[in-house]
């Protein structure tokens, strides 16, 4: 099942046919509201979920100073990061379910108020076990929230070009987000301290809940009669977690390791028994039909892809900048602004109406193509580069990432129905961050080891720093040609759309 031309849109209309009143009279999913009662829903969650995506990237230029002040070791301080991608990854399609069975508004809630009180006790920590203990227990609030946001935007904006443009503000919380977080990162931890990067969601937070209580609408959910697949939630969870606890310690004991295939292997496993317990369980907590979408199922691996694929744009062209051409927190933060501009310029000025014009698909296409040029760029960047000729162009080029983003949530969205579609997006964010997980693990290290191994032939360090994220940034081109492969072929139109 896929959309791409304007005459067969795959999102709902405004008119939904009797069955799909009853499901939504069923599930408690609100009837229709005004369109400023939806602006302000709209402008709720999208705070919400900027606060939690800043505070990734914010924390990344920090960390220096975190292991300063806390006398973290360096394996030790990789945790202030690995605690909340664990945390947040594995419980985002638990979350999302749960959502769908409890209420959406009450989980979106939930979750921010655990994250607000988990950035209060990072912003505390005084050692390092405080910290990373925060980290988890803020991946914890972050999932809740993340979960059932966009499942909270579909049931509310049901006409085509509506939902398109709510899309289109949530997608530009996340793809601009991560920019923004490190020029603000790199401003409080200089102006202030890295305790700030923390204690700055305190208002932030408070401020989302008075809004969101009466702006969000309310929704009893199914109960947890509908779905409360205990054994299934458990094996999800721990495999999810498992996995991810792999890949992310992959820089540590290295891809061929008993440490790594030994829980990988278990991964597997652990949720090899989830897919098996989800054909047989009377109310699945993943019903397996979700898949028979080809845009369900072709959004997600595209995204998982193409997310791993961008770690090397996010953030080792970071590093390099820092590494290679000297810059401090706080420059790296305005060199890598216009990215987020243009980024937030597409998305919310011309990726809607692209959507509508020439379908999900097409505009996907395009957006992959830009991404493919800028990291194509990134590999012939040299050790001594001219900002303004050698990396503002890729910057600009980042435009790609305005445009496929919001085109591929709707394509991971349109297969949801009104029941599901908590659970449609925890997956379509797990999926993300499996994806920012790999991008970890497999492009670091092999950059890590690139440098490394030059270095020790002699090899100046500002040289061998950048052969290593060239070769990073070729093998995230390919993962991007595979995203563009999967795309045209899984995501193409049907013959009647045609």
């Amino acid at each position: 099942m896929t959309a791409t031309a304007p005459s067969a849109p795959a999102h709902p209309v405004a008119e939904d046919p009797p069955e799909a009143a009853e499901v939504r009279r069923t599930a408690g999913v609100p009837e229709a509201r005004g369109a400023r009662s939806r602006r302000l829903s709209l402008g709720v969650i999208a705070t919400g979920m900027l606060m939690i995506i800043l505070d990734g990237s914010i924390v990344t230029v920090a960390m220096p100073a975190m292991q300063r002040d806390l006398d973290f070791t360096p394996a030790g301080l990789s945790w202030v990061v690995n605690a909340y991608l664990i945390a947040f990854g594995s419980l985002l399609l638990l979350a999302g379910r749960l959502g769908d069975l409890v209420g959406r508004k009450r989980m979106f809630l939930a979750g921010i108020g655990v994250f607000t009180l988990a950035s209060v006790l990072a912003g505390a920590a005084t050692g390092p076990a405080t910290l990373i203990a925060a980290r988890f227990l803020q991946g914890v609030g972050g999932a809740m929230s993340s979960a059932v946001s966009l499942g909270i935007l579909v049931t509310l904006f049901t006409e085509p070009r509506e939902r398109a443009r709510a899309i289109a503000v949530f997608s530009f919380t996340g793809a601009a987000g991560a920019s923004l977080g490190q020029v603000l990162g790199g401003v409080l931890t200089d102006a202030l301290n890295w305790h700030w990067i923390f204690f700055i969601n305190l208002p932030i937070g408070l401020a989302v809940l008075f809004l969101a209580l009466p702006a969000l609408p309310a929704d009893r959910g199914l109960g947890l009669g509908a779905g409360a697949d205990v054994a299934g939630a458990v094996l999800v969870t721990a495999g999810l977690m498992t996995g991810i606890y792999s890949v992310v310690k992959v820089e540590q004991y290295g891809w061929t390791s008993g440490h790594t295939l030994g829980f990988g292997a278990l991964a597997v496993a652990l949720l090899g028994a989830f897919v098996a317990r989800q054909a047989t369980a009377r109310t699945p907590l993943l019903p397996l039909r979700m898949f028979r979408s080809r845009a369900v199922t072709g959004a997600n691996v595209v995204q998982l892809l193409m997310v791993a694929a961008l770690f090397s744009f996010q953030v080792l062209v970071a590093l390099y900048l820092q590494n290679v051409l000297g810059y401090g927190a706080a420059a790296t933060g305005l060199a890598m602004l216009p990215a987020a501009a243009v980024i937030g310029a597409v998305s919310l000025g011309v990726s809607a109406r692209l959507n509508a014009r020439f379908g999900e698909r097409a505009v996907l296409l395009a957006g992959l193509v830009l991404l493919l040029g800028v990291l194509g760029l990134l590999t012939r960047v040299p050790v001594r580069a001219n900002y303004w000729v050698d990396l503002l162009p890729v910057m600009l080029l980042a435009a790609g990432f305005g445009l496929a983003l919001p085109a591929l949530t709707s394509l991971a969205m349109s297969g949801a129905r009104e029941d599901d579609a908590g659970l449609a997006s925890g997956l379509f964010n797990t999926t993300q961050q499996i994806g920012m997980a790999l991008g970890v693990a497999v492009l670091s290290t092999l950059a890590a080891s690139r440098t490394e191994s030059l270095t020790a032939t002699g090899t100046p360090r500002p040289e061998a720093l950048t052969s290593g994220y060239h070769l990073a940034f070729a093998t995230g081109t390919g993962l991007l040609a595979a995203a563009l492969a999967v795309a045209a072929t899984v995501l193409r139109r049907p013959a009647a759309a045609r």
